[in-house]
């Protein structure tokens, strides 16, 4: 049996409603002979005929009959089914983000995003690799780097520039370190971090650093600033992303040097490709909030 030939089905639903080959061919920009050969394939699949030829138009058969309101409600519901397709993808804004930005800097403030811009849903997709942007249905991203990634465009955001925190009650425990190699006699968090020999000469300590203390190893500043807000240490951390705690005196910074690899927080999407209202605004939004714009 042959296949069903799926375009005459649009011919036939258009000549069954309009009732006018002419008509339909208008309507479907198609000849008329086009649209009388789709009709005439469709009822050698059926094997009967759908349509009276008159003289002025056509009316259905009985078979026809049958089949019309079938054929409505088919392309009905497909019709239905993209419309929602395409609701959901000019509403549902998918971001693609490292764990540690998204649970203490953007989480805090997405309420105000979903407040001015109420019919836009935002999902975070919780990722560290690089995602790819079109095969995941990723519309954008958060990412740590230089700002330099093939196919991206990339707005910096925060600066990456690490320095050491610690709570109240660590410092109230322990003292505050007077100088930065003060710092080799606390409980430093992860000691075996690479940021750390970067921040110590940035700071002016040269030389072997021997830390006197055991310290834990954690690898997320996330868990990192967790602990140290416990008491547990001095951490480590990027301070535009632990601003909040610093401003509130939950962390203390304990001092004015702030170092960096180079690398910068950036929000990144698609080159070359036209933003979708959804991806611009948030662009716009998060710009702002990082006092870009």
């Amino acid at each position: 049996m042959s296949s069903l030939p799926l375009p005459a089905i649009r011919v036939f639903e258009s000549v069954a409603r309009l009732q006018n080959f002419t008509k339909a061919a208008e309507e479907l920009n198609m000849t008329q002979s086009a649209v009388s050969y789709q009709v005439k394939l469709l009822e050698e699949f059926a094997g009967a005929p759908l349509f009276h030829r008159l003289a002025r138009g056509v009316s259905l058969t009985d078979k026809g009959d049958l089949v019309a309101p079938v054929i409505r409600r088919a392309l009905a519901e497909l019709s239905e089914t993209f419309r929602t397709i395409r609701e959901e993808q000019n509403s549902v804004l998918l971001v693609s983000v490292i764990h540690t930005f998204a649970s203490n800097w953007l989480t805090p403030r997405i309420v105000d995003f979903q407040t001015r811009f109420p019919d836009i849903s935002v999902r975070f997709d919780i990722a560290s690799r690089m995602v790819d942007f079109v095969a995941e249905g990723i519309d954008c991203g958060v990412r740590m780097g230089k700002g330099s990634w093939p196919g991206l465009k990339a707005h910096r955001l925060l600066s990456g520039g690490f320095t050491p925190l610690a709570s109240p009650a660590y410092l109230e425990k322990y003292g505050r370190p007077q100088t930065p190699v003060d710092l080799l006699n606390y409980h430093l968090i992860t000691p075996n971090d690479d940021w750390w020999p970067v921040w110590f000469r940035q700071a002016g300590v040269e030389g072997p650093l021997v830390m006197a203390k055991p310290g834990v190893g954690i690898d997320t500043q996330q868990i990192i600033a967790n602990l140290a807000l416990s008491g547990g240490g001095v951490a480590l951390v990027s301070e535009g992303i632990f601003k909040d705690e610093i401003d509130s005196g939950r962390l203390v910074q304990l001092f004015d040097v702030c170092a960096s690899t180079g690398s910068d927080f950036y929000l990144v999407y698609p080159e070359g490709r036209q933003l979708q209202p959804k991806t611009r605004l948030f662009r716009d939004w998060i710009l702002e909030q990082a006092g870009v714009l």
